[in-house]
């Protein structure tokens, strides 16, 4: 099982750096836009949509990808940064303001076509960052990926070490507060290097504990549907690993929010360089 799982993980981290640095802006859409979907149909799964909702799910956000990457082209384009803004900001709003709500309660919402609607809106919103943050510039991506896997890494290999107290022993029973802090520790000190080597403002540091904070937000809001629905895994697709959401739990909230971030700082001025 370790062997499958390390052999998936190089192949993975192999096919990313050689799509994010290689590829050109046009295709990272058309490739992400694809694993969405997947996402998507993995999303519909955990709620337990019937086939057609699934496929309705599925064509739904292909068609939002679709009208986002055809949009400049049209005589529409001057509303494409509204468009885009909405959507990460729905996106947003929904993880400061629900997933805390859900996650003390361990409830998710009941209504199927709700449930439906917020998976498209929450990955469409990721895909969007895949490409926004990529034609920034695709260190920037890298960055923020990094960010998080390191903090992923760091809680696990913490937690297993020194991890005595429950994070969320109703919802994800392995992770622990201890984890977290080692995923903060890491980060701070990833962030640190940045700033002294990029001579980025020290604020950088601040916003990587709260990407840090939203990915395993993240990570138990999938983990609490994944015990909804009865699930080990959202998929079978990565072996040794379970499907895209498993992957991407901790990507679905921060990336959005960083491009968001990202704009707004932009449009006020701010300048991250120290």
């Amino acid at each position: 099982m370790l062997r499958t799982r390390v052999i998936t993980a190089i192949l993975l981290v192999t096919g990313l750096l050689l799509a994010v640095f290689l590829v050109s802006q046009e295709a990272w859409a058309i490739l992400t836009l694809g694993i969405s979907l997947l996402a998507v149909k993995e999303w519909a799964n955990l709620i337990k949509l019937s086939r057609m909702q699934s496929i309705v799910s599925v064509v739904v956000t292909a068609l939002i990808g679709i009208s986002l990457l055809f949009l400049p082209y049209t005589t529409l384009a001057a509303s494409q940064p509204v468009v885009e803004l909405s959507l990460l900001s729905l996106s947003t709003s929904f993880w400061v303001v629900m997933a805390p709500t859900w996650l003390s309660k361990r409830k998710l919402c009941q209504h199927h076509l709700l449930m439906a609607l917020l998976g498209i809106v929450l990955i469409s919103a990721t895909w969007l960052a895949l490409v926004g943050l990529h034609a920034i510039n695709p260190w920037l991506l890298m960055g923020v990926i990094c960010t998080v896997s390191l903090a992923d890494s760091a809680a696990y290999f913490a937690g297993k070490r020194f991890g005595r107290h429950k994070l969320a022993p109703n919802i994800s029973p392995g992770k622990t507060w201890e984890g977290v802090l080692g995923a903060v520790v890491a980060v701070t000190i990833y962030g640190s290097l940045i700033c002294y080597y990029l001579e980025f403002s020290l604020w950088l540091v601040v916003a990587l504990w709260l990407v840090v904070l939203f990915s395993v937000m993240g990570d138990l809001v999938e983990s609490l549907m994944k015990r909804h629905a009865g699930l080990k895994d959202s998929g079978q697709l990565l072996p040794g690993h379970g499907g895209i959401l498993d992957r991407i739990d901790g990507f679905i909230p921060t990336l959005p929010m960083v491009l968001l971030a990202i704009s707004l700082l932009h449009f006020s001025g701010f300048n991250l360089h120290g």
